[in-house]
């Protein structure tokens, strides 16, 4: 083993579990530093506390003399909860969380001092933005962006700073952020989702969008980590040989914890319950030394905002116990990649979960509405949808035989399947009574029995219906949340609008009952959805087939995915539902590619760095062995040599032969970047997937057939052996 490894291994035999505080009742921390209602009541007045609620509720604005109380209040909370600076806590482009911190103490003109926190300096910020992408929106001698308050959101205290969610718009009002059109996106189905869910109950007048994400990840020691440039550098392994054992004993899953990760698990849980995340679940996950956090579901806003604090936290709890977590969607070859399943429903104000039947056929008509009303949405904008989950990373996973396919299809069980069938089936027009009491009683009364025994799911379906919610499996473990769910939320909004539009003219054309219109209209969804539903193996070669014969895309690189935001329908989409203008939109795939090119690039730069630096002196230094063993053999007799010598002098070829491809391929990946140089981002990207990234494969098989030659005593770089299996 070399020397690099050997003293990593010795540095990891010696860990010890981390002492963490003893074991709590979790509902005494939850939330503990965060400002919610609770908190406010106590430091706000009544009539700041008002305005503060009715923002949350009613989208109601806050007037800068209210602001003032706020922000005197929210400081005192934060100050006696240990804080010293504030910052607005914002999601640029890049797709994580960007902060700048400020200190609460300020100077007066008398040489006094005390801690100041305004209305302005809650409500209003002005960060320097010159170095976030943009898309074009501004020059990047153009610095200024605006932070602006999202008080849905509620502050919370990190560490010692006072986070306050907030967007991050241009001068001009341009969304810069994930943030902005998240928010658009639900208030976009909040007024949709309220018309059709008031066909039901008059007392509707609000719907939120739910979510329970579930967050996979890698969790691996830091000490082999470090002796990884790929795994520091791209967040994966660029090369290494497959272990014997990996995860075809499925004996990781569900498994015992091991004792370091559980001391990690409990230190995670305990910071992520006093900062509001409400985490429930933890498991070992398929693949070694993989792991799942997953929480109870909240409103879509604050459960991204808590997913992209969660990925923050985790990785600074893990330094504490000298590990590392790795959020890339394929960190290692030839076991399993990580996702981030997002479970999606609609709750009104009321507590109805419109995704979820009921004890009447009436609910279950409800019910109905709002489920094929979604699978409508996700047939005519597949491929929107598949764009929202379009990564570098990701395109390692998807189709993998471990996540589902990059082909969008939704998956709701036979039962279901035969429940569409018959309300397909249904006459069209008026109804007789007999018809009525068929429908109502034999087909959508019976849904919450029929979906007893029908909650299963398909893991191969990217978009599955399991029991009372949509789950979004095709996600990625490193995505910022809020771009598939924007997407969703406004596919779902749009098709609601037409959903209603379409009943209330039959009622008024047509002359008949909501029922009649709501089953005639429903009937027609599902013709025209068919297409989209799929209950088999998304893995096969089959369906691949099946599906480009219904005409579905399959996008299997994120430029080809992204290309469907440049389509004139989908630019008058988000201008038409008031989430993106055709401006954001065309800057939202500028970023979107350049940030894919980038990752590809330095991955590119990386793995030919590695090569030679790396592997190539080590294969030559073993080559020099060989090549003294082959000499001293030939000093003895030809008939002894004959016998002995040919093994070494095999070997001796072989390693010099792939020392000669590998150096011939890193020569010709460096060419290729220089290709690059003069073609926009566009150009690179398409050239990236199409060309330079299969050729990351070529060197990769003779790096590992070299690991697999080279001496263990030389070789440099951790193996997957030493760094899967957590000791």
């Amino acid at each position: 083993m070399s020397k690099v490894r050997f003293s990593a291994l010795k540095e990891i035999l010696g860990r010890k579990p981390r002492k963490i505080d003893p074991v709590v009742k979790r509902s005494a921390i939850f939330a503990e530093k965060v400002f919610d209602r609770e908190k406010m009541k106590l430091y706000l007045s009544k009539t700041a506390f008002k305005a503060v609620t009715e923002a949350i509720d009613k989208g109601k604005k806050i007037d800068r003399e209210i602001a003032e109380h706020i922000a005197a209040g929210m400081k005192n909370w934060a100050i006696e909860n240990g804080a010293t600076h504030y910052t607005h806590w914002f999601q640029p482009l890049t797709g994580t969380t960007a902060e700048k911190h400020d200190s609460f103490f300020e100077l007066n003109p008398d040489g006094s001092y005390l801690e100041k926190f305004s209305g302005s300096q809650l409500v209003q910020q002005e960060p320097d933005a010159s170095s976030f992408p943009s898309g074009g929106i501004r020059n990047t001698f153009e610095a200024r962006g605006y932070t602006a308050w999202d008080p849905t959101s509620p502050a919370f205290i990190h560490g010692t700073t006072l986070c306050i969610p907030t967007v991050f718009v241009s001068y001009t009002g341009e969304a810069l952020d994930v943030k902005t059109p998240l928010l658009r996106s639900l208030s976009a189905l909040d007024e949709a989702a309220t018309a059709v869910s008031r066909y039901f109950h008059r007392d509707v007048n609000k719907v939120i969008a739910t979510l329970g994400w579930e967050q996979e990840y890698f969790l691996i020691d830091s000490a082999f980590y470090k002796a990884r440039p790929d795994l520091t550098l791209t967040g994966r392994t660029l090369m290494g040989h497959q272990p014997a054992r990996g995860q075809q004993l499925d004996d990781h899953y569900f498994g015992s914890i091991p004792e370091r990760v559980m001391a990690f698990m409990r230190e995670l849980e305990i910071e992520s319950l006093k900062l509001g995340i409400p985490v429930k679940t933890r498991h070992n996950e398929v693949a070694p030394a993989q792991f799942e956090v997953a929480p109870v579901f909240e409103e879509a806003n604050l459960a991204v905002d808590h997913n992209l604090l969660l990925m923050d936290i985790m990785k600074k709890i893990a330094h504490k116990h000298h590990f590392e977590v790795l959020l890339h969607e394929k960190p290692f070859e030839g076991i399993n990649g990580s996702g981030k399943h997002n479970n999606w429903s609609m709750m009104t104000n009321t507590g109805i979960n419109l995704l979820s039947p009921g004890k009447t056929p009436m609910k279950n008509l409800e019910f109905l509405v709002f489920f094929i009303n979604t699978i409508k949405a996700v047939n005519d904008n597949e491929a929107l949808l598949r764009a929202s989950i379009a990564s570098a990373g990701n395109d390692h996973r998807l189709g993998a035989n471990e996540a589902p396919p990059a082909i969008i299809s939704v998956f709701i069980g036979e039962q279901l399947t035969k429940i569409l069938q018959e309300l397909k089936n249904v006459s069209s027009g008026k109804l007789s009574p007999q018809e009525k009491t068929d429908l109502k009683l034999n087909v959508v009364g019976k849904i919450p029995e029929i979906l007893l025994d029908n909650t299963d799911r398909n893991r191969t379906s990217p978009f599955a219906f399991t029991g009372n919610r949509f789950e979004f499996r095709a996600v990625g473990s490193s995505a910022n949340t809020g771009n598939p769910m924007t997407i969703l939320n406004m596919i779902v909004a749009k098709q609601l609008r037409e959903f209603k539009k379409e009943v209330d003219t039959i009622i008024q054309k047509d002359k008949l009952k909501k029922d009649e219109a709501i089953f005639n209209v429903l009937r027609e969804y599902i013709k025209q959805s068919e297409r989209i539903l799929f209950e088999g193996d998304g893995y096969s070669k089959e369906w691949e087939k099946e599906a480009e014969k219904r005409g579905l895309s399959n996008a299997k690189t994120t430029p080809e995915a992204l290309k469907v935001y440049k389509d004139k329908n989908v630019k008058k989409l988000f201008e038409e539902m008031g989430v993106l203008t055709e401006r954001e939109l065309e800057a939202k795939y500028e970023v979107e590619i350049e940030q894919y090119a980038m990752k590809v690039i330095i991955e590119a730069g990386v793995l030919a760095d590695m090569t030679m630096n790396h592997v190539i002196p080590a294969a030559v230094k073993y080559q020099k062995e060989l090549a003294k063993v082959v000499k001293n053999l030939k000093n003895i007799d030809s008939k002894t040599y004959q016998t002995l010598g040919q093994e070494p002098l095999k070997m001796l070829k072989d390693l010099s032969d792939n020392i000669a491809k590998v150096s011939e391929l890193v020569g010709k990946l460096r060419k290729d970047l220089e290709k690059l140089e003069k073609l926009d981002w566009e150009a690179k990207a398409e050239k990236l997937a199409r060309k330079i990234k299969p050729e990351f494969d070529k060197i990769r098989h003779y790096t590992d057939k070299l690991e697999m030659m080279i001496d263990d005593e030389i070789w440099p770089l951790s193996k997957y052996r030493e760094i899967l299996f957590i000791r």
